[in-house]
């Protein structure tokens, strides 16, 4: 997760933080669940300030920019596969139905996220250089 010690320790500060604050907001109507959460938040956001901090030790990216239109698409067609399956749902009543528009947008999903995106990505991999 972390390319250096900085990074790993902040990531892990913030993880702390972001499960104390859970805690609280979880248990939130009891007496300690509100400063808990206050606690939580403080650690998050002190994490977050750590890491502009941090000085990127990454250097040229290893692949270049491809078209963003192509990864819009694909983008678009796995969220639109799931929104097809979830007003589906709505649409039809039977049981038949249902089952043949939740096939339909999984198809679709799966269409972009197999299909679509990694052709998008693979234009201009290292390996084509």
């Amino acid at each position: 997760m972390a390319a250096n010690t900085g990074q790993g320790r902040n990531f892990t500060v913030f993880l702390v933080g972001l499960t104390v604050a859970c805690s609280g907001l979880a248990f939130f109507s009891t007496g300690m669940g509100k400063p808990l959460f206050v606690v939580g938040l403080v650690i998050v956001v002190a994490s977050l300030f750590r890491f502009l901090k941090l000085k990127a030790l990454e250097g040229k990216t290893a692949q270049p920019s491809s078209s963003t239109a192509m990864k819009l698409v694909g983008a678009l067609l796995s969220c639109s596969g799931w929104v097809i399956t979830l007003y589906g749902l709505r649409l039809v009543s039977g049981t038949g139905g249902r089952i043949v528009l939740a096939l339909v947008g999984i198809s679709v999903s799966l269409i972009g996220i197999v299909y679509v995106l990694p052709t998008a990505f693979n234009k201009n991999a290292i390996w084509k250089a």
